[in-house]
């Protein structure tokens, strides 16, 4: 009896243990204001922990010098090989420039100068403007370009096949062009593994690709044949502007292609090379999709019922046309119920203050979530100035921050002139381990940082006990 209840007492401390040693992003002091310009430019970051640590792990300066020219830079959002083999090995991410190529960071490699490689050459295929960032289900590398418009001849989602095996500029690049054309930023996979993406645009639309064989093991069967539908609020038509009130409410999908991703006879919108122009055809009268304004993120949070929400930034979204208090909105949608909500805006309570944000919150852009569910904001703002990234305290993790105690907390402020935070990804297997980029700087030097949230010393201590109770266990179970 003696030994069972120590070892229920050990196994008790090494459970404290290992949760006091995963220091985790959510314990932290909110930043009071934005931080203003950095001196360092390799840590450039004003961060709410002295328990959170950055690094530089890849920069453009080092990898052009490594390759001339290998590197256009305005690097965006960034994911991880999070299935297959060596999953988390590595970090991919899109150049948004005029002559887009991808790279990819190999986390293991331990020499600066060789980790980062470009593995999409800039200009393969006419890409420009990357920005979506994701891994699919099956097993390879999404993204797409952020560029669209009449006449245009892009608006494009491509996959990298070989994103993990690649040699320099030796990535499969293949336009799936069953998705129609919009100017892409986040991208989504639920449960079901329909496909999530948007239309960054003031009165762009919200948009669901279905495809006929969700299990698919390849990109080739997944793209094959499915349907694309636009998300209608309420009556739908409505346009978000910058000049009313959050839209909300019951929603459903309209269908802007068949069941095969071909246009519907009367209402796609046909562009000459036989793809679907999906930013005309959301608006025609008989879809009238919700035009919100200027969608952006997505992300998928999984609840404790097991059902989903979909989160997405409005970034130019307000209910006065005064930036001055505030812009921009964060809806969810549950995938399960159908209703849109309002999750956070310039209303939401700042936990630095205990007042409403207003202001400190503009141009919500990027959305994170880490190993907890928590979600966390990124702005497009003025790095040095007031770009900042935002956690959302949603204590019972309900899809809003109504409750006591909950609100938006300044998480991290960039210092670097010129730049903006992008594609801020927290590690699927280490849940102390962030990424974040600082893009387009006025030196012309993208980087890559990495947060680690490094556990307190009083988990040392923890651990320390930990070991010694262990020890005093085994020599008193020799002794009898």
């Amino acid at each position: 009896m003696q030994k069972k209840y120590l070892a229920v007492a050990v196994a008790s401390l090494l459970a404290a243990i290992s949760t006091g040693a995963q220091a985790g992003f959510s314990t932290f002091t909110p930043l009071p204001a934005s931080a203003g310009p950095s001196a360092t430019p390799a840590t450039p970051v004003t961060l709410s922990s002295p328990n959170f640590k950055q690094t530089t792990i890849a920069d453009r300066a080092t990898q052009n010098a490594q390759a001339p020219g290998s590197n256009s830079g305005s690097w965006d959002m960034i994911t991880a090989n999070e299935t297959g083999p060596n999953a988390g090995r590595y970090l991919f991410m899109p150049f948004e420039t005029g002559s887009g190529g991808v790279q990819r960071i190999d986390l293991r490699d331990p020499n600066y100068n060789t980790r980062a490689v470009t593995i999409v050459a800039p200009g393969t295929n006419g890409f420009v403007s990357g920005d979506a960032s994701r891994w699919t289900p099956w097993g390879s590398y999404l993204t797409a370009e952020e560029s669209w418009g009449a006449g245009s001849s892009k608006g494009r989602l491509f996959e990298v096949t070989n994103a993990t095996t690649a040699g320099a500029n030796g990535g499969n690049f293949i336009q799936r062009s069953i998705i129609p054309r919009v100017s892409h930023e986040g991208l989504a996979f639920d449960a079901a593994k329909s496909m999530y993406f948007v239309d960054e645009l003031n009165g762009g639309s919200v948009y669901k690709y279905v495809s006929a064989n969700p299990n698919a093991a390849t990109g080739d069967e997944y793209f094959a044949k499915g349907q694309t539908f636009a998300l209608k609020v309420g009556a739908g038509g409505q346009f978000e502007g910058n000049n009313g009130p959050a839209v909300t409410g019951s929603a459903t999908w309209v269908a802007i292609t068949d069941a095969f991703g071909k246009a519907i006879a009367g209402v796609s919108s046909l562009l000459n090379d036989g793809t679907i122009d999906g930013r005309t055809t959301a608006d025609h009268a008989s879809i009238q999709a919700t035009g919100f304004n200027r969608p952006e993120d997505l992300e998928i949070q999984t609840l404790g019922n097991g059902s989903q929400l979909l989160y997405f930034t409005t970034t130019d979204s307000d209910n006065n046309a005064n930036t001055a208090d505030g812009r921009s909105r964060v809806y969810t949608y549950n995938t399960q119920t159908g209703e849109v909500r309002l999750f956070a805006d310039s209303s939401t309570i700042d936990l630095a203050t205990g007042l409403p944000v207003g202001g400190g919150m503009r141009n919500a852009d990027n959305l994170a979530i880490d190993a907890k569910g928590n979600i966390y904001i990124i702005e497009d703002r003025d790095g040095g100035v007031d770009d900042d990234i935002w956690f959302a305290r949603d204590l019972n993790l309900d899809g809003d921050l109504l409750d006591a105690g909950e609100g938006l907390a300044r998480w991290a402020s960039n210092g670097t002139p010129g730049s903006e935070f992008t594609g801020l990804y927290f590690d699927k297997f280490d849940p102390n381990v962030a990424y974040v980029n600082i893009q387009h700087p006025a030196n012309g030097v993208d980087r890559t940082l990495m947060i680690n949230a490094v556990p307190e010393p009083a988990s040392y201590g923890l651990v320390l006990a930990g070991l010694g109770l262990i020890g005093a266990v085994t020599r008193r179970r020799k002794q009898q």
